[in-house]
């Protein structure tokens, strides 16, 4: 009875931690902001800058790292906090201007990874890390948390796409008739026009 108890409140305790891991991952991670790093990765000005970061020497670069790194996460927690006090507006446009400067740290990081590793208490905190993520990749609760998920998603976008087919596709009749009154409001404008 007390081990049921026990484990209720571990779920409990454990599912706002894997919802905001999830979110974080799936929708912004991998649907902004690894789009605009895979886009911002390959600018002219990132190569050359990839180029300098080669030669200058590795304090310079844990500098630049680990202050670009605070002022990502201090927005975040600040978009947050604006978040919980009403102000949603300010805080998703401040989360959302700072999903850049996310891509140029990880950016960053990728690039000068050898460099930020060679010290060893870097490493270490690395290293932890990621026995973290993995940790809540391997609970449970993330695993069927993450296959609900991805049914939603599924289901979704079978919805998306029957929808797309039925009014979007080719000439059916939702196209023809928005075809239509577009075309009847243009003339009205253009008659009030002369």
């Amino acid at each position: 009875m007390l081990d049921k108890i026990m484990h209720r409140l571990l779920v409990v305790l454990q599912l706002p931690f894997v919802i905001l891991f999830i979110i974080f991952e799936e929708v912004i991670w991998e649907g902004i902001a690894e789009p605009i790093y895979e886009r911002v990765k390959e600018l002219r000005l990132l190569v050359r800058i990839e180029r300098t970061l080669q030669t200058t020497p590795r304090w310079v670069i844990l500098i630049i790292f680990v202050v670009t790194f605070i002022v990502v996460e201090a927005a975040g927690v600040f978009a947050g906090v604006l978040l919980v006090q009403g102000q949603p507006m300010i805080g998703m446009t401040l989360y959302i201007a700072k999903i850049p400067i996310a891509a140029f740290t990880f950016w960053m990081f990728r690039v000068t990874k050898a460099k930020l590793l060679s010290y060893g208490w870097f490493e270490w905190l690395y290293c932890k890390i990621i026995a973290l993520f993995e940790w809540i990749k391997s609970m449970e609760l993330y695993q069927s948390t993450m296959e609900k998920a991805r049914r939603v998603k599924l289901y979704l976008r079978e919805q998306l796409a029957a929808l797309k087919l039925r009014y979007f596709s080719g000439e059916s009749s939702f196209t023809a008739r928005f075809k239509r009154l577009y075309y009847a409001l243009k003339k009205i404008f253009k008659q009030q026009e002369k």
